[in-house]
């Protein structure tokens, strides 16, 4: 199992975290906290990731923290779905979608990085 003390460790984590007050930030602002179901829908996606880092990490093998991290991974990629319908009907602008979607790339690689190292530490 990878050696962390604690899941805030993890630079994934703490960049979701940050993502999150983001998402949260603009998903209460102008047509965007009228469109419940797309709202709830990235808020839900973003939370996913944060949390399944956490719970993963808490977890005692290697093998289920891997399993929690795929997890963190499907779901931002669906917050990079959501982050292009977004802006496709103008809820963000195209600064803030490049932002974003820069944001949950990073977290993406970081997350694929994690996950190849705890393979590596499996064989």
């Amino acid at each position: 199992m990878a050696k962390f003390n604690s899941f805030e460790e993890i630079v994934a984590w703490q960049k979701a975290r940050e993502l999150n007050v983001k998402i949260y930030k603009i998903t209460n602002q102008n047509k965007f906290a009228k469109d419940y179901g797309l709202r709830d829908q990235l808020r839900r996606s973003i939370i996913s990731v944060s949390s399944n880092i956490a719970e993963g990490c808490e977890r005692e093998t290697s093998k289920e923290f891997k399993r929690f991290l795929y997890i963190a991974k499907a779901s931002i990629g669906e917050v990079r779905s959501q982050l292009y319908l977004s802006v496709d009907l103008n809820y963000i602008s195209q600064e803030t979608f490049e932002e974003l979607f820069e944001n949950s790339t990073d977290i993406s690689k970081m997350l694929s990085g994690l996950i190849k190292y705890l393979i590596n530490l499996d064989n």
